[in-house]
């Protein structure tokens, strides 16, 4: 079986999963530091795989390589796979994490933050207005796909407004996989201090954020850790998701017609973009339980395991023309937010924002162009995320 080593940079994340995908639907790959895991690509594999008890993510339990000391902190992905969070727990511990976070994300909590939404929406298009005046060329990343997320998961964690841009440093470094061990761990230590201040000060004086409620609800270093997954996690892929879905829109002018005139729905929109760009791509570590078999593949106990959530969107077995972004076909399947029990609890809030932004944004800029429709926007750095890293436009 060929072995894949992965771009630590992620400079061609999609292509690198489709090149996975043709070797086999489990296939061997080589991560940053040398370890080597298995990785699943097909969707009929991934679907039962993560509702499967004989594989965790737990690496305390069932990584045997962490186990025997063979994986240490100076392996780069080392904070990704040992935080003591519900991302990196199995069985009742995880049950028990998530239930903390549970009631941030009912489908009442996420209504009632649909004003929260509609404020930041206006406000970032406010702000954009004023640096695109006189046609200056501004970015759409920076200027519109990163502050609507960024503020509404700080609003719901409870981040007070002057520590905002320190955690978003931290949070974009954590998020790339290519950062070396040494940078990770001091970024994973600097964002600790950053959020056990928030948690400390939450349980002096507790509010009706996320940070009270687990701070209640749990130990210093599983809220930290908690706090920390919330922050990450609940900006980070909705950034890639307005990004991409900005830029396809704007190379696809028919299908941006159409959604503008009501004849595909903006959420039609949005699947089709976590299919064709899905904001992640591979989420690292699974481990085996115990020995089985996955696609006719031996997976011995204590073997990682990465599942590839960006590959079955774009798959040719699953899909028609695969690569063609179209709103209007009639199967969008994708696993942008993962499946079974750790499926992502920010769901419905990522898909909420986006179908806020997205009509707002074309709404306000009808005239809205890309200065490069061909050009390079560049890639976000590692291999984990996937989106442009810049998107240059002008409004009028």
């Amino acid at each position: 079986m060929e072995t894949v080593v992965l771009d630590p940079a992620g400079g061609a994340v999609l292509e690198e999963a489709a090149r996975l995908r043709a070797t086999g639907p489990v296939a061997r790959v080589v991560l940053p530091g040398g370890v080597e895991a298995w990785t699943v690509t097909d969707v009929a594999l991934l679907r039962p795989m993560l509702v499967d008890p004989r594989i965790s993510k737990d690496s305390h339990q069932h990584w045997t390589a962490l186990a025997d000391g063979e994986i240490t902190p100076q392996w780069p992905l080392y904070t990704w796979v040992t935080s003591k969070s519900m991302f990196n727990s199995y069985g009742d511990e995880h049950r028990r994490l998530r239930k903390s976070v549970a009631r941030a994300f009912t489908a009442r909590r996420t209504r009632e933050m649909r004003p929260k939404v509609e404020a930041a929406t206006a406000a970032t298009l406010d702000r954009l207005a004023v640096a695109g005046a006189d046609g200056g060329v501004v970015d759409l990343r920076e200027l519109f796909a990163y502050p609507i997320p960024i503020e509404v998961i700080c609003d719901l964690i409870g981040v007070p407004a002057e520590v905002r841009g320190d955690m978003r440093r931290c949070a974009d470094t954590l998020m790339d996989t290519s950062t070396t061990a040494a940078e990770a761990l001091a970024t994973q230590i600097e964002l600790g201090k950053l959020i056990a201040g928030l948690v400390q000060a939450k349980r002096e004086a507790p509010g009706e954020d996320l940070t009270s409620t687990v701070a209640e609800a749990l130990t210093d270093d599983e809220a930290v850790s908690t706090v920390r997954l919330m922050l990450i996690a609940g900006h980070e892929t909705t950034v890639n998701l307005l990004a991409s879905a900005t830029r396809l829109l704007l190379t696809h002018p028919r299908v941006l017609a159409a959604a503008r005139a009501g004849e595909v729905s903006w959420s039609a929109v949005v699947d089709e973009t976590l299919r064709v760009a899905p904001p992640v791509v591979y989420i690292p570590l699974r481990f085996a339980v115990e020995d089985l078999e996955l696609g006719g593949v031996q997976i011995r106990k204590g073997d990682p395991i990465i599942a590839a959530f960006g590959a079955p969107g774009r798959d040719p077995a699953v899909h028609q023309e695969p690569t063609v972004f179209d709103p209007a076909r009639a199967d969008r399947t994708h696993l942008a937010f993962g499946g079974g029990a750790h499926h992502c609890p920010g769901e419905p809030l990522a898909r909420l924002e986006a179908e806020i932004a997205l009509p707002a944004l074309f709404e306000r800029f009808p005239d809205l162009r890309l200065v490069e429709p061909d050009g390079d926007h560049g890639q976000v750095p590692g291999f984990v995320a996937n989106g442009p890293a810049r998107l240059p436009a002008r409004l009028s």
